[in-house]
């Protein structure tokens, strides 16, 4: 009975740390509730899309009675935005108000903000905060998809193996020792080949880079090293519980945080610094 309470404790913990990450990240849609002629709409606006995909912005509105704008223009440029006209598309499932936005290169980012125009007037809405929108290459299913499952589960046994730990549950040691598998597997091997894919280059954390995710990656596995190794001939449960913890804070800093952008002046893709985090 203990050990089925600790798994549903660790399950809630891990899937309560993923869906905080995925939110929080910078690539999650971004919310923003808009009041049209006189009735409340809540919009989701992309902040990535794979090179692969149709380069446009949506608007969720099947109201044909108003107008929109877009304004775009590269990130971080001192350039004039752009204009472009949301369209109406009739479609009981994806219908809508869409705008086309030219394609960026890998890592490249464009900044936007639009303009609603319905009975009472025209206004304008995250001018002042715009949407940063960043292009990547498209990640093969097959890659994709164990590397979440691998994190997961890593995540899963990591808190499991950390609440055995406190508690001093037998088989702690065991579920360190998969945690560690898992997440070698996971963030060590299908990480980078995830990268590749996404934005062309396998290893952006140190020595090569400050990328944060890479980093956070690489300092969560020496945790997990160390717990495992200290655990080989002798019972020390506190480098496990230290590891799992370590873990959890890493699995709830927002993905791709700091990730890779491309620097239009120089054409080079570069990382945010993990320093700027803290």
């Amino acid at each position: 009975m203990k050990k089925f309470i600790l798994w549903i404790l660790a399950f809630l913990i891990t899937f309560s740390a993923a869906i905080y990450q995925r939110m929080t990240g910078p690539t999650y849609p971004k919310k923003l509730e808009v009041t049209l002629n006189d009735k409340l709409q809540n919009l989701k606006l992309i902040r990535s899309l794979s090179l692969n995909e149709k380069p446009e912005i949506r608007l969720d509105l099947n109201n044909s009675n108003i107008r929109a704008r877009l304004f775009y223009k590269r990130y971080k440029s001192e350039s004039e935005y752009q204009i472009a006209d949301f369209i109406y598309r009739a479609d009981p499932k994806h219908g809508g108000f869409f705008a086309e936005v030219p394609q960026q290169p890998v890592a490249g980012k464009l900044q936007y903000y639009i303009e609603i125009t319905d009975l009472s007037g025209t206004k304008s809405y995250l001018k002042e905060s715009p949407v940063v929108i960043r292009f990547k290459g498209d990640v093969p299913a097959f890659v994709l998809i164990p590397h979440i499952l691998l994190m997961f589960i890593a995540m899963l046994f990591s808190t499991l193996a950390g609440l055995m730990a406190v508690i001093k549950y037998p088989f702690y040691k065991k579920y360190a020792l998969w945690t560690l598998i898992f997440f070698f597997t996971g963030g060590i091997i299908l990480g980078p080949i995830v990268q590749y894919f996404a934005f062309g280059d396998l290893w952006t954390g140190i020595p090569f880079g400050w990328d944060l995710t890479d980093n956070k990656t690489l300092i969560a596995l020496i945790f997990w090293i160390l717990a495992v190794v200290m655990n080989r001939k002798k019972d020390r449960p506190f480098y496990i519980a230290l590891a799992a913890i370590v873990l959890l804070l890493v699995f709830s800093i927002p993905h791709s945080l700091f990730g890779s952008e491309l620097n239009y002046s120089s054409g080079h893709v570069t990382q945010g610094i993990i320093l700027n985090f803290f």
